[in-house]
């Protein structure tokens, strides 16, 4: 029984104390809850609540704290798999919802299980999630100041290993920030967020580079034909280093290896095995 999460990159992690102090405690918190709730449900619905507790937080680019595209609105992309089903469901750019992963979860009942734009917020809204706005005056300052690309790159992630040996995934973001409206990330498809009975991954990064070398299914692939994670992982991100690509990863294996990694500092994460593990 494991859990692993992550809450994007942070840049200023080595200057800012106060806000790397922030995260560290926010994630140390969540692993932990997340953990405790693991003890008596599943990989899939363990995610759904870590990821959906990582939204909630207005430190992370996810949910509430979300960044904002060009034309100022936000829009929000999550996506579940589990890997004892197989099926993958997820939103894209969806708007005025509070937690997108709660949508994604829901779409699993159904046939057609990945909608955009307008389809998933009709959907949401004929399911019962309410109108909700995910600005906060942190970021309506950053978009009018259009701050560097470097302090943009979040995403939240979560992995579970459960009692039942399932796994399952579970990412969210709110964008690189100032994007072409409709632009589509990597969160929401199996390059980003990818599970099955012998593996699973949650991406962040820049979400053009992470889609463009498959990150997510590639390493869970290369797990599931018998390469130990360390190496299936660092393979592939190997794989980027022509084009500089931008990506960090947290994952578990049915075996209950333990991993994260990425190609550019700095990658926020915790872990949970029994003993708490948060980044330094």
């Amino acid at each position: 029984m494991k859990l692993i999460i992550h809450g994007g990159f942070f840049s200023e992690s080595d200057t800012n104390q106060e806000v790397k102090k922030a995260k560290q405690d926010a994630l140390r918190e969540i692993v932990t809850l997340g953990h405790k709730y693991l003890e008596n449900h599943t990989a899939a619905q363990t995610v759904v609540y870590a990821v959906r507790l990582l939204e909630d937080c207005d430190l992370f680019n996810a949910g509430t704290g979300s960044q904002i595209q060009s034309d100022g609105k936000i829009r929000l992309s999550a996506s579940l798999m589990d890997g004892k089903t197989q099926k993958f469901s997820g939103v894209i750019n969806i708007e005025d919802i509070k937690n997108p992963i709660c949508v994604a979860e829901k779409l699993m009942e159904y046939d057609d299980r990945v909608l955009s734009g307008r389809g998933a917020n009709n959907f949401a809204t004929e399911n019962g999630f309410t109108y909700y706005n995910p600005e906060i005056p942190q970021r309506r300052k950053e978009y009018e100041k259009k701050l560097s690309d470097s302090i943009r790159l979040g995403t939240v992630g979560c992995v579970a290993l459960d009692i039942y040996g399932d796994i399952a995934a579970a990412t969210s973001t709110g964008g690189k920030g100032f994007e072409i409206p409709g632009r589509v990330s990597d969160s929401a498809t199996t390059a980003g967020n990818y599970a099955n009975a012998f593996a699973g991954i949650s991406c962040t990064g820049v979400g053009e580079d992470i889609t463009s070398a498959a990150v997510a299914s590639k390493i869970v692939t290369r797990v599931t034909d018998g390469m130990p994670l360390p190496v299936a992982t660092e393979k592939t991100l190997d794989e980027m280093k022509p084009y500089d690509g931008f990506a960090g990863i947290i994952g578990i294996t049915n075996t209950g290896d333990i991993y994260h990694a990425d190609t550019h500092p700095y990658m926020v994460w915790a872990l949970h095995d029994g003993d708490v593990e948060v980044f330094e």
